[in-house]
């Protein structure tokens, strides 16, 4: 009643897949976190937070097994700007550290939130009320 099948399957595995090598899900982890506080580093470099930069980099040099070069490139962008860029780069690395349970650098990760919500109103020369900042979506 049924054909045989009589050519390999597209779910077959290539005859040579151990040819090239394979990163584990750990060392993946590794990678795009250290690629997080790398482009975090660069921000907190150009924001001029030399104590954060240094514990930054520690973490990097850390997961890379080598120290990141580091350089202030400046791109002329507004100081809020770049602490709201440094507060989104901290929480991607605040989630990659959690699901690799890196304690350190989600501690790290968490802090440098806190400090770059912190300074973002005062980077804008703005202070936003406490009831501006917790006004629902919709309400009157």
């Amino acid at each position: 009643m049924y054909e045989p099948i009589r050519s390999k399957s597209v779910h077959t595995p290539a005859d040579h897949a151990g040819d090239f090598p394979h990163r584990t899900r750990e060392e993946e982890l590794d990678i795009q976190l250290a690629g997080h506080l790398a482009a975090l580093l660069a921000v907190t470099d150009e924001l001029g937070l030399g104590e954060a930069g240094d514990r930054i980099a520690e973490q990097v040099a850390r997961l890379r097994g080598a120290p990141p070069a580091r350089h202030a490139g400046l791109s002329d962008a507004p100081a809020a700007a770049l602490h709201r860029r440094a507060h989104a780069l901290a929480g991607r690395a605040l989630v990659v550290a959690a699901s690799r349970a890196d304690t350190a650098v989600a501690i790290l990760s968490a802090e440098r939130m806190d400090a770059h919500t912190e300074a973002i109103p005062a980077a804008a020369g703005t202070e936003q009320p406490a009831t501006a900042r917790t006004r629902l979506v919709g309400a009157h």
